[in-house]
């Protein structure tokens, strides 16, 4: 039953491609185990946990890890996309696009201008 509960979490995390993803059921706690791309796809988990189970859920147990921790989230650019625009996705301040061009100075050479198809690095502040 408490599976059926988080199932939005589950497919989220096969949508995210959660590696190493374990799920099992105990005494009606729902235990989540994988390995999450970035931090950014962490937190979409944790929020989409609270979001259905509340702030400190008590029938959800999740050990999420983090491949890459050198940077918040990887980027591809798509059209119509602006670095604030980006930036208030991922850290909600537009001004933060500062930061996104600064990670990225090695592709990027104006701030105004990026291209669809960019794989952008989104760092962590």
């Amino acid at each position: 039953m408490v599976k059926a509960k988080y199932q939005d979490v589950l497919d989220l995390g096969q949508e995210l491609n959660i590696q190493n993803g374990d799920v099992s059921e105990d005494n009606g706690v729902l235990k989540v185990k994988g390995t999450a791309n970035t931090q950014y796809e962490k937190n979409q988990l944790w929020d989409k946990i609270k979001e259905i189970g509340g702030e400190a859920p008590s029938d959800i147990e999740a050990d999420i890890d983090v491949a890459d921790t050198s940077v918040y989230h990887r980027h591809t650019v798509k059209s119509g996309e602006s670095l604030s625009k980006i930036a208030k996705h991922y850290y909600k301040d537009p001004m933060k696009y500062k930061e996104i061009f600064a990670a990225n100075t090695h592709i990027l050479k104006n701030p105004d201008v990026i291209h669809p198809d960019q794989e952008l690095i989104i760092p962590n502040l």
